[in-house]
């Protein structure tokens, strides 16, 4: 994991997010929705909703919008039912792509994810295709400038949560952990006083792919197009951006 930045990533994409926040938010809504649902609305015992609720945290989503979803998914009947699908696939460049959605029409959804792929240079896989090429990993970011640390000290704290791998930059310090690790180390890390950046459980590369600038423009409009389909939740790629 070592060298690997994925708040490079995140930074750099950072603008273009903000810049659909409201598509955002829906997504989430229903990320909510489904979780508090499927394990009820009690977020202290329902790992999958606290999860959700961080994610929510990070990208700003106000308080009432959260509690509405949670309100809707309690709420007596049976409700809106959505299936999480996985669909794989390579971009320009041959870039591995992992793309998973949450959605009420898998006919539609698989139809949005084509077509994203055909028109920007890519092409869909079959299932494992791709898959082994990443491994479900707990990220945290923490940004040195919230947090008076330094190396020796985070490096420290990592060790004593249970996290697996620490990499650091003059701007953050991130810390990788096992999926099934990760709400205890985010927990202890947040108890000793750290404010965190971003806290996601997430599909890492195994090994990351230089893309020729010939390429950059193509696989970025296809990961946006991707992004803005209302039934995909999240996009992972092996590229670099």
């Amino acid at each position: 994991m070592s060298g690997h930045s994925k708040w490079n990533n995140i930074q750099g994409r950072k603008n273009a997010q903000d810049a659909k926040r409201g598509k955002i938010f829906q997504k989430l809504s229903r990320e909510i929705y489904m979780a508090a649902k499927n394990g009820g609305p009690d977020p202290g015992a329902n790992p999958s909703l606290r999860m959700v609720l961080d994610k929510a945290r990070s990208a700003n989503m106000s308080n009432d919008n959260v509690q509405r979803a949670i309100k809707k998914a309690t709420a007596a009947g049976d409700g809106e039912q959505y299936d999480e699908v996985t669909y794989e696939g390579y971009g320009p460049g041959g870039v591995a792509i992992l793309v998973h959605a949450l959605t009420d029409n898998r006919n539609r959804t698989a139809t949005n994810v084509r077509v994203a792929f055909n028109k920007n240079g890519g092409s869909l896989g079959e299932t494992g295709s791709v898959s082994y090429m990443f491994d479900r990993k707990g990220y945290i970011a923490i940004e040195r400038t919230e947090n008076d640390v330094n190396e020796d000290q985070m490096l420290l704290s990592v060790m004593e949560a249970g996290g697996d791998d620490l990499n650091t930059s003059d701007e953050v310090f991130e810390i990788y952990t096992e999926a099934g690790d990760f709400p205890a180390v985010r927990d202890a890390l947040e108890k000793e006083g750290y404010l965190l950046a971003q806290a996601e459980i997430t599909m890492v590369p195994r090994i990351m792919a230089e893309i020729d600038e010939s390429k950059q423009t193509q696989l970025t409009n296809l990961v946006n197009q991707l992004e803005d389909d209302e039934d995909v939740s999240e996009v992972y790629t092996s590229a670099e951006f």
